[in-house]
């Protein structure tokens, strides 16, 4: 992990600022789509500030880039790339990460057939699905929050990233970047399990970390397959069963059409929305191709419920 010396050198070196406007199909709502993206206030790596602003550090090649995303008109964000990063592929992965294209007509009219969900979704009309910025970050979060609480998940995945993630500070905000699989793969066990680590879960990550590192499994692999034929690739993976897969193919890969099915809270989210307790899976098959925004809006509905939909990360209170 990078040391305090070491934190103000890497700010110091971020000389290299461009400016750029990304349009959206709207509508969209950066409040809505990053608390979606970063679940809860405590993410590390998915920071949203007071005065509206979305913060993510990354590197690559060794090489750190901060990308700030604020959205002052509807139609539209303003995003300014720090360092040494190409601007367009920042860019990229901005695009990529808020669903700044995705076209989500087909959800709102069929949500609107269904009486407790129609006025879900026109009270965070603007969401998008977003999608994390890499195949390896998508089964980390899949595999961490298998069969535990958002809570106790959170805070692995705090554990996991302040013991493996290199981290800077922006304007006065302590900023973390996930690591990366081949930092996962020079940890030693002792060091992960201490994170918070299940044996199980360590050993199905380092599975996987293998397997993208061999490039045997990769994200265009799996964009070739249909949806079903994608979570079956996955499943290959011992430790990937069919939620772990749904979930890194929707949140992943951005596929609509997959839903985590038997989740317990899921299942929570659902009867707190609708007042009783319901069938997902029905209720899923009835939304077909968009199945996947139930999941978003049931997340968003139990934020909402503890006033967390918008709310200031907690390392930009400190």
């Amino acid at each position: 992990m990078i040391d305090q010396a070491n934190m103000s050198t890497r700010q110091n070196s971020m000389n290299a600022t461009t400016h750029h406007e990304i349009p959206v199909v709207a509508p969209f709502r950066l409040d809505l789509t990053v608390s979606a993206l970063r679940r809860l206030p405590s993410n590390l790596v998915d920071v949203y500030t007071a005065d509206g602003r979305y913060l993510r550090a990354s590197t690559a090649g060794g090489t750190l880039t901060i990308t700030c995303v604020t959205q002052p008109q509807d139609a539209a964000l303003q995003v300014r790339v720090e360092g040494g990063a190409d601007p367009q592929r920042a860019l990229a992965r901005v695009r990529r990460m808020l669903g700044t294209d995705r076209e989500l007509d087909a959800f709102y009219e069929q949500a609107s057939q269904i009486s407790w969900l129609a006025p879900l979704a026109i009270r965070l009309r603007g969401i998008k699905p977003p999608r994390y910025p890499s195949l390896w970050e998508a089964c980390v979060n899949a595999i961490v929050f298998q069969q535990i609480s958002l809570p106790a998940a959170s805070s692995i995945m705090h554990r996991f990233i302040e013991t493996l993630g290199d981290r800077t500070v922006h304007d006065g905000i302590p900023l973390a970047v996930f690591p990366d699989v081949d930092r996962f793969l020079r940890a030693p066990d002792a060091t992960l399990r201490a994170a918070g680590l299940s044996m199980g879960k360590l050993t199905t990550l380092q599975r996987v970390a293998r397997a993208i590192v061999a490039d045997t499994l990769n994200e265009e692999l799996l964009q070739a397959q249909s949806t079903a034929g994608a979570a079956s690739v996955l499943r290959e993976v011992k430790g990937i069963g069919p939620w772990t897969a749904a979930v890194i193919l929707l949140r992943g890969l951005g596929r609509l059409d997959a839903f985590p099915a038997n989740d317990s809270g899921v299942a929570a989210n659902l009867a707190l929305v609708a007042g009783t307790p319901l069938d997902a899976t029905a209720i899923a098959d009835a939304l077909g191709s968009q199945r996947g925004m139930l999941y978003f809006c049931l997340l968003l509905a139990r934020l909402e419920s503890r006033g967390e939909v918008g709310k200031v990360s907690d390392v930009a209170l400190k």
